[in-house]
């Protein structure tokens, strides 16, 4: 599996909003790495990836292969315009270090653009941005259709020649994706999927996790109480996170440092999720999971950044 590490940074409707991010990075120096690479996301998840040995776009999820093989020549679409990014990537790298004079070492270059659809109003914004050796290079001011440069790259502005290419790829060609993909994402999931909820511990000493996962839509809740109120304090919450298959996980951590033993059966974990019953868990001793040592590689985007991080997990 290829993991990218991005370093730069009804009566009542609810706005749903999806995203489609393009990860592209392309590197000069790094021997055991592919000199590009590309990752398509879609709502967080890893849905296609490609890079400069294969030069051959490659579905992640069950419903892009199914995409693929109701619609062929969107995999050549894809596998082309990986050919063509590679390109034009290792172009723009190559005029950047010869405009900085920079003839040796590892320097690696990085864009990131896509679109997010608003499902109710019809709404949608694009974004494209570079990265070069960690740092942020430039974006792409869709109001002015010009790029704004950071610092030293302000003296590339005449050099970057890409607003015509880039606009008509986020703004019109990267929306009518989406949509598709949402539309095959839909029918892959088309009821809600309800979580398998359990209790995990690292130590006896350690904060347990009340852990669901398996669940779709995203617009679920979970939460602990004590004698049937929700409680807050010593409760650390965590993000909603994609799983590998288009569903989503979410932990609650209740800190039981001072919690008594003849206490335990007050607690207990509530998840919620709209149309359905509350699934609720007491806190048992016997029913903790306790996977010492045991590490989980999770694949993840980061809301701040739109970034696509790779972490390591300990439980």
């Amino acid at each position: 599996m290829e993991f990218v590490l991005v370093l730069v940074l009804f009566p009542v409707t609810h706005s749903v909003k999806h995203s489609l991010t393009y990860f592209l990075t392309t590197s000069s120096g790094l021997q055991t790495f592919p000199e590009f690479v590309s990752v398509s996301v879609v709502d967080g998840v890893q849905v296609g990836y490609c890079d400069s040995n294969s030069k051959t776009a490659e579905p992640r999820q069950d419903w892009v292969r199914r995409l693929f093989r109701d619609n062929p020549g969107h995999l050549e679409w894809h596998s082309q315009n990986c050919k063509i990014s590679y390109v034009v990537l290792k172009e723009d790298i190559d005029m950047i270090k010869l405009h900085f004079n920079q003839t040796g070492g590892v320097h690696i270059l990085q864009e990131m653009s896509g679109c997010d659809w608003d499902d109710v109003i019809d709404e949608v914004t694009a974004y494209d941005q570079f990265g070069y050796d960690g740092e942020e290079f430039t974006s792409l001011d869709l109001r002015t259709l010009t790029w704004v440069f950071k610092d030293k790259a302000d003296t590339l502005q005449n050099k970057w020649k890409r607003v015509n290419n880039e606009i008509n790829h986020i703004k019109y060609i990267c929306p009518e994706c989406l949509k598709k993909y949402m539309d095959y994402v839909n029918r892959s999931l088309k009821r809600k999927a309800l979580p398998s909820v359990s209790l995990l511990q690292k130590t006896p000493s350690s904060p347990v996790s009340c852990h669901a996962t398996g669940f779709y839509p995203d617009r679920a809740s979970m939460f602990w109480r004590k004698d049937g109120e929700e409680i807050h304090e010593d409760v650390d919450h965590g993000e909603i996170l994609p799983n590998h298959d288009g569903t989503f996980q979410l932990r609650v951590d209740l800190n039981i440092s001072s919690v008594k033993p003849e206490d335990w059966s007050r607690y207990d974990c509530v998840f919620q999720f709209s149309g359905a019953e509350n699934i609720i868990t007491k806190l048992d001793k016997a029913k903790i999971r306790t996977n010492k040592g045991k590490r989980e590689i999770r694949c993840c985007t980061n809301a701040s950044t739109k970034g696509l991080l790779i972490s390591e997990q300990m439980y």
